[in-house]
């Protein structure tokens, strides 16, 4: 899946018509920079994708959350996945209509629950016994019935990594398929609680159809064996965790998750409710920054940029990839993220050196121009980093360097570690580009804070 909006041309990189080095000079660095054309399109494609049944669409607002990026999904017709009362708050600032909004997340507080019946949304995710007789409480505090759907732990293996599967036993999500059943029966004894449907999320990414289709199968034989006039379950909601292309991965298209989603939900005749969310964001943005030294100590290669883990945690956090190249570069680069007939050996290559990543012959500028390099930020963590061991072209002080596919928790998770300000946000349409999140200063840091 290319980055149909970012493009390169007249010497560098596009998004939409603007180009990325006028961006930089405008707004400064690090910046992230969002396409409004892709987050229509992609959210597009998953929405006529699942188009056979009747689906409602909610993006995960912890994707990303910006209140324009909202606003520009509620237009397109987007309701919304929350996991805590702060983002029912942004959902709610952007016009989301509340009664297309699911508030998912493992430990609700009493205040998050009666917000999300004062604004009287569509379903709560129950992920726990305790946090049912929980809503039953609050609900009947405030004279109540809480619309609720059990979410419930397939136990199928997303074949992720590790520290985003949730659709296992062991992990700390849902009730799992012999509890819940009980669950169901015992639904009649809390009168302010109003059973809707089941919720299955079972991670992400998830780049195989396979594991949907195995949790589908379980997921609509529960409903099928648990109809009752006092639980209706009328939705199915088989969340999110959709592929996204960061690589030169294989990623399902949308078409492929619906195949084996929708004749199961048909079946059930239940509604259903999709949670997209890295899957629309996250090559929506490319975030760019600023080559501030060029070190070797004889051992290794480095490019240091002026964007650090507090920026975008993601290759600290779950060695994550990200393709990084040049903003300011004449032809295309070797990446499926632009169709690069280059791209294949590129990344043979990539594979072949990893591991010997301190041979000197590495470093040697190739007959290519590219050299070896580790691109790092300026924290005082050897966790900071975007790319170790990739080929670039041979950087310079004063480079404009732009890490792809950033969309997707990238700015979401971003925080002020080093007491470092927060990027400006911009989102792009066509020519024009408008900040949608000015960038922090220093006096944002100690904001709220006392110093006595």
């Amino acid at each position: 899946m290319k980055l149909t909006h970012f493009n390169y041309r007249d010497g560098g990189l596009r998004i939409e018509n603007a180009a990325a080095a006028d961006l930089a000079r405008r707004f400064g660095t690090p910046l992230y920079v969002y396409s409004r054309q892709s987050l229509r399109d992609a959210f597009s494609r998953v929405k006529g994708a699942f188009s056979e049944a009747s689906t409602t669409v909610c993006y995960s607002v912890k994707s990303c959350g910006n209140l324009s990026i909202l606003k520009l999904l509620r237009e397109a017709g987007a309701g919304f996945d929350i996991v805590s009362g702060g983002e029912l708050y942004r959902v709610i600032k952007a016009g989301g209509d509340p009664r297309k909004i699911v508030f998912a997340g493992v430990a609700k507080s009493d205040d998050e629950i009666a917000k999300a019946l004062e604004h009287d949304i569509l379903m709560l995710n129950v992920e726990s016994e305790a946090e049912l007789d929980n809503i039953q409480a609050v609900a009947a505090s405030m004279g109540r019935v809480a619309p609720v759907a059990l979410r419930l732990n397939p136990d199928v293996d997303g074949k992720t990594h590790a520290k985003t599967t949730t659709g296992k036993k062991e992990n700390k999500f849902g009730i799992d398929l012999a509890n819940a059943s009980r669950l169901v029966r015992n639904i009649a004894e809390q009168p302010n609680i109003r059973l809707l449907g089941v919720d299955a999320h079972i991670g992400s990414p998830i780049n195989d159809v396979v594991p949907y289709r195995q949790a589908m199968e379980r997921i609509a034989a529960f409903i099928r064996d648990h109809r009752s006039p006092r639980a209706v379950l009328e939705y199915l909601n088989i969340g999110g965790g959709y592929g996204s292309l960061y690589r030169n991965e294989r990623v399902p298209d949308f078409a492929d998750y619906a195949a084996v989603i929708v004749p199961h939900v048909k079946a059930t005749g239940c509604k259903l409710i999709v949670e997209p969310g890295r899957s629309i964001a996250a090559n929506s943005a490319a975030l760019l920054t600023r080559v501030l030294y060029v070190k070797d100590n004889g051992f290794k290669h480095f490019t240091i940029v002026d964007a650090g883990m507090n920026d975008l945690i993601r290759p600290a956090m779950y060695d994550s990839y990200h393709f990084c190249w040049p903003a300011e570069y004449d032809g295309i680069p070797p990446s499926p993220l632009f169709d690069s007939p280059g791209a294949t050996g590129y990344f043979q290559r990539e594979e072949e050196e990893a591991g010997i990543v301190g041979n000197q012959a590495l470093r040697n500028i190739d007959a290519e121009g590219l050299i070896l390099t580790d691109v790092v930020g300026p924290i005082c963590e050897s966790s900071d980093y975007f790319a170790k061991g990739r080929r670039i072209p041979v950087p310079e002080r004063g480079n404009l360097m732009a890490v792809f596919s950033a969309g997707a928790y990238g700015f979401s998770m971003s925080s002020n570690y080093n007491a470092r300000p927060r990027p400006a946000e911009v989102l792009v349409e066509g020519d024009d580009a408008r900040v949608i999140r000015e960038r922090e200063r220093y006096e944002d840091l100690v904001a709220g804070e006392s110093g006595s």
